[in-house]
């Protein structure tokens, strides 16, 4: 019971903020649109920042698209816009008069419970469903043929196109079909349908529309809509209908007041001038019955309809004509200061508060000469493309001097409260800067002292190897001085083996070869030479007299050489070979004789 409670509270909280948040907008609304009449505290900017804000917050738009809407549409009318966009449209059927009429159909549909009434004046096919008993779409009517599914607005772009009975058209984006069928019963069956879709797996519902609409005119094609200008000519008409942005459609989909962003928007921009592009070339400018193009989308962004067709005009020998629509807002000519051309007022705009339909625009092209710049829109070498090219940069710089000058009208009009704001930002980020580089430094000091520690434990390290170096040496020697005392010594029984751990010593190999085994065997046998001695005994310094300090020795000696026939031993085994380390005494008495000997020398 206490969750419960606690929700409820917070839900009244929540109900609560929106409704100041409303009132707040209402008010916003309401200075603006009387800001010239009456004094007012802040600057039109500034109330314009507020507006967006509220917006974004209230109909959780993202702020990228309320600003956006905020400069389409003026204070008192983006309100409407913004309420009718979240309301669900009503149902609409367009009537197949391949099948039958309708008021036919109507009086059918009334007696299986269904309440509905003709969907305006401006056409003549259409009905709207009030309210039914039975499922719209799965009629005994709708299986076999008699009406489509389909939203008001999507008629309008057929009725532009205006096709006549024995034509060539070209649908060029047809998926699902709701358009295509409208033409084939307008054509009433007569002529040839193109109906091109590059998605195919979206083919099949226009395969199903078609049979179940009773249509034997259209040709079902899977191509690329940018390209299909290059390999196909010759058509009457053709109709666009681009992949858009959605922003006449958000109550179908909320995720767009969230996700949509103006870089999604400019690319499907660029994909629909491509597509434009494509449908003129396809069309004959000779047609005795048409040349005609007509582009349509489901958004109301300047950039994917007015921009588009302003293109068009650019690029390509048409006109725009008028549409032959009753209904429809006039198109715009200028947005954010940017100047199109003033033809595009014939241009057709269809807003949700305004007539209770899809957001829609509808542009109407005639072809006046069969005109393909194919070597300026895609050069290749030569002065040509260098032509074209600076004729791109041309338009690029002065799409950005407009945006340029846009933005410096904005800024002149914002209130020296705004300008003061700004240079304390700015002052600020200066100090962060500042701190940031002083902390950089620090960090770099820091990084240079431990670099020069380490450098100095380096340095440490290499004399402490040096050192052991030196050590091991100086064993060395002491071994082999032993080894010399032990020779005089005992000369009779001992002089094989001291020969091989001389040979062993000096050259410190792991392990006893099979010619060395055969060689101590001869040894053996053969009686010694005093050549050979004095060859092998060559390697090592002759200590000069030295009768006191070898008595010393002596003992230190023969521990010196039992190790190393333990040594032999283990290397004739397989075993690797390791020099006996002598006591820190022996090597200190056995280093220090030859170096003074040496000096003495």
């Amino acid at each position: 019971m206490e969750e419960d409670i606690s929700i409820h509270v917070d839900d009244s909280h929540a109900q609560a903020d929106l409704g100041l948040m409303h009132m707040k907008l209402q008010e916003v609304v309401q200075i603006l649109t009387n800001y010239k009449s009456q004094p007012q505290e802040k600057s039109r900017a500034a109330y314009l920042d507020e507006l967006t804000d509220l917006v974004s917050k209230y109909y959780e738009y993202n702020q990228e698209l309320a600003e956006y809407l905020v400069s389409l549409f003026p204070p008192s009318e983006l309100v409407n816009f913004l309420e009718a966009s979240q309301a669900p449209r009503p149902m609409i059927i367009r009537t197949n008069t391949l099948r039958t009429k309708r008021r036919e159909l109507a009086q059918s549909l009334i007696q299986k419970g269904v309440n509905l009434d003709p969907a305006g004046d401006w056409n003549k096919v259409g009905l709207k469903i009030i309210d039914s008993q039975v499922p719209i779409g799965a009629t005994t009517e709708y299986l076999a043929g008699q009406y489509m599914l389909q939203s008001a607005s999507s008629f309008l772009p057929v009725m532009a196109l205006a096709p006549k009975p024995g034509e060539k058209i070209l649908d060029l984006c047809a998926a699902p079909g709701g358009k295509t069928t409208h033409i084939g019963q307008i054509m009433k069956n007569q002529g040839i349908i193109v109906a091109n879709e590059f998605n195919p797996d979206r083919c099949a519902s226009i395969k199903g529309n078609i049979h179940r609409m009773g249509l034997s005119n259209v040709v079902i094609t899977n191509y690329d809509g940018r390209k299909i200008g290059k390999h196909i000519a010759g058509f009457d008409r053709a109709l666009v209908d681009a992949p858009c942005s959605g922003l006449g459609v958000i109550w179908k989909d909320p995720s767009v007041k969230a996700m949509r962003t103006l870089k999604d928007i400019k690319r499907n921009a660029h994909i629909q001038k491509e597509l434009l592009l494509s449908a003129i070339d396809v069309v004959s400018a000779n047609s005795s019955t048409g040349g005609y193009i007509v582009y349509s989308t489901c958004s109301i962004s300047v950039e994917e309809n007015e921009e588009v067709v302003n293109y068009a005009l650019k690029n390509r020998k048409v006109k725009v004509v008028d549409t032959g629509l009753s209904i429809g807002e006039p198109g715009l000519h200028k947005f954010r200061g940017k100047i199109y051309h003033p033809s595009l007022v014939n241009c057709k705009r269809i807003y949700p508060h305004v007539y209770n339909m899809e957001g829609f625009f509808i542009a109407k092209l005639k072809k006046i000469e069969n005109f393909v710049p194919d070597e300026a829109s895609k050069p290749h070498t030569g002065e040509k493309r260098e032509k074209a090219w600076k004729v791109k940069r041309r338009e690029h710089e002065e799409e950005e001097e407009m945006e340029k000058e846009w933005k410096k009208n904005l800024k002149e009009k914002r209130g020296s409260k705004e300008v003061k704001m700004k240079k304390g930002q700015e002052k600020g980020d200066e100090e962060k800067e500042k701190e940031e580089k002083g902390k950089e430094k620090k960090g770099d000091f820091k990084k240079n002292e431990g670099n020069e520690d380490k450098k100095k434990l380096g340095g440490i390290k290499v004399d402490e190897k040096n050192k052991k170096g030196n050590k091991e040496e100086e064993q060395k020697r002491g071994r082999t001085k032993s080894l010399e005392t032990g020779k005089e010594r005992k000369k009779e029984n001992d002089t094989p083996v001291k020969e091989k751990v001389m040979k062993k010593s000096l050259s410190q190999e792991p392990a006893l070869t099979k010619e060395s085994k055969n060689a101590k065997k001869d040894m053996k046998s053969k009686p010694e030479i005093k050549g050979k001695k004095k060859s092998e005994e060559d390697f090592v310094e002759k200590p000069q007299k030295t009768t006191k300090k070898v008595k010393k020795v002596e003992k230190d000696d023969e521990n010196v050489i039992t190790d190393l026939k333990q040594a032999l031993s283990t290397s004739k085994q397989g075993k690797k070979f390791v020099t006996p380390e002598l006591p820190e005494k022996r090597a200190k008495k056995s280093s220090k004789t030859p170096e003074k000997k040496m000096k003495k020398s």
